[in-house]
């Protein structure tokens, strides 16, 4: 069944009407018809099953016939990925999304080669929101990361966030598997992390400057493995990891 994307506030909305973008996509791809069903996600745990029950050039109307409430997931995981070049980092919004990240956060590190200025962040932050939106109806989860502007790691650790189990991706020396820090935790704590996050370096990985700075703030260095992995992959592998960790 095709799946469409509304925003909280639009889902409240009654009816539910498709516009835009969507509309657009219902209409002139898709080709929906009067009576047709779909699911209408919002982005925060409901799903709706609904008809079309009327339209016209821009907007398409629909009944809702059942509402569900998806629970949010137990641990919400922040990715904090660094910029690689061209497009990869939709390509890994895609698979974070699939992979249920409550959040992604691209980094401008010394070796990320985009430089931009606040208001191309904010464009890219927006731009790169959208990429998640055609995951989660690509995907059907009914929660939607949320993709900020991109920031440097001293921009982000300067907010002082706190996460019940940090962790950075590293090829430096000393670094553990990751399993050896989820038993460590639930050995302590009787119980799996209820927050997480994980670094992902830039091709070349994070200098070590940055890896001190970040690991002096908490992150726990982890190894991938004896391979040198592409940036999406370190990324898909470390969400992987986490989310059979936390979800099992």
């Amino acid at each position: 069944m095709h799946r469409f994307y509304l925003s909280p506030a639009e889902a409240k909305a009654r009816p539910l009407t498709l516009a835009g973008r969507e509309a657009h996509h219902a209409l002139r791809v898709l080709r929906l018809r009067r009576g047709d069903e779909v699911w209408v996600l919002d982005g925060v745990g409901h799903e709706f099953r609904c008809t079309v029950d009327n339209f016209d050039r821009d907007k398409v109307q629909l009944t809702i016939a059942e509402t569900k409430a998806i629970p949010a997931p137990p641990c919400p995981i922040t990715l904090l990925q660094a910029v690689p070049k061209g497009k990869i980092i939709e390509s890994i919004i895609q698979k974070a999304t699939e992979l249920g990240v409550a959040r992604v956060v691209p980094l401008l590190t010394e070796r990320v080669v985009m430089d931009v200025d606040d208001k191309h962040a904010a464009r890219k932050g927006e731009k790169w929101q959208q990429v998640a939106v055609e995951a989660i109806k690509q995907c059907g989860t009914a929660w939607l990361p949320r993709v900020e502007a991109p920031v440097t790691p001293k921009e982000f650790l300067a907010r002082a966030e706190k996460f019940e189990l940090p962790i950075i991706a590293s090829l430096q020396p000393g670094a553990q598997h990751p399993r050896q820090y989820f038993e460590k935790f639930q050995a302590q704590h009787g119980r799996k992390p209820q927050s997480a996050c994980v670094w992902v370096g830039p091709e070349g990985d994070f200098t070590a400057e940055e890896v001190a700075v970040i690991t002096a703030a908490g992150a726990l260095p982890i190894t991938l493995g004896k391979l040198v992995l592409r940036v999406e992959t370190a990324a898909t592998y470390c969400l992987s990891v986490l989310n059979y960790e936390v979800s099992s």
